[in-house]
């Protein structure tokens, strides 16, 4: 099913940033397109009309201007809900299907950036509620603000250096959506029982395991290291997941 079809009955366009989404056929292309008409402001799109008949060519040069990503984060607020949706149905495996005519940052961007202060916010309530059991002296409870630095650099890195391939902009809109779990998964992390803790952290890095690698083989069917690749990106998924568990909710 694709996303024109997929939550025809969800109505989302009277939200606050709702717009039409706008389906550029250099989606996909990553660094952005430099456009060679000398009178033209910025870097745009393929389907930008200019008074120029050259065509853009791919330079490096838009990689330092910020107008070479609007196009990367025009999307639709129905086409993020689609997708987030289905990092939550990890065993369907057609999300590069789904994201093949407009892969976005945007949900890179948004997921991780919400992650970052759930688990830094919520890490620092878990860590104040183990306190208020175990410390019978009343000592002072103080805030770890190093938690927020914390997080900022491990998801952000973890999200943007590991998805690194060929395909980067498909790669990057993938990893970025399968963390999206964690961030409903963390407030159930407050109870103060470890061995709950344990099941749901387990059963949320299961899931995004399985979305990224049962993606991964779908888009690699036919190469002779599509088992290795799965294996690896599963791994990691994983070893993520103990690591939210183990630094933020001890």
């Amino acid at each position: 099913m694709d996303e024109s079809s997929s939550f025809a009955n969800l109505q989302t366009s009277h939200l606050i940033g709702s717009v039409p989404v706008r389906q550029s056929s250099n989606m996909h292309i990553f660094p952005p397109l430099q456009e060679n008409n000398n009178n033209a402001k910025g870097y745009q799109s393929l389907d930008t009309p200019t008074g120029s008949e050259q065509q853009p060519s791919n330079n490096w040069k838009g990689l330092f201007n910020v107008y070479s990503y609007t196009h990367y984060f025009d999307v639709d607020t129905d086409v993020v809900v689609n997708r987030l949706m289905s990092s939550l149905y990890p065993t369907n495996g057609d999300f590069f299907n789904k994201i093949d005519a407009n892969p976005d940052m945007y949900g890179l961007v948004w997921i991780c950036t919400t992650l970052v202060f759930v688990l830094s916010s919520l890490g620092n309530c878990a860590t104040y509620l183990v306190k208020k059991r175990t410390d019978s002296e009343g000592a002072p409870w103080v805030f770890d603000v190093n938690y927020i630095n914390l997080a900022a650099s491990v998801i952000y890195g973890y999200a943007i250096i590991v998805p690194m391939a060929a395909d980067l902009l498909r790669f990057w809109c993938l990893w970025g959506y399968s963390l999206f779990i964690f961030i409903p998964t963390s407030l159930p992390l407050l109870i103060p029982v470890e061995f709950l803790r344990w099941v749901i952290i387990l059963l949320a890095g299961s899931a995004s395991s399985c979305f990224v690698a049962l993606n991964l083989r779908s888009y690699l069917e036919g190469s002779n290291d599509v088992t290795v690749v799965m294996a690896v990106a599963f791994g990691l998924q994983m070893v993520f997941s103990i690591f939210i568990k183990l630094w933020f909710f001890p």
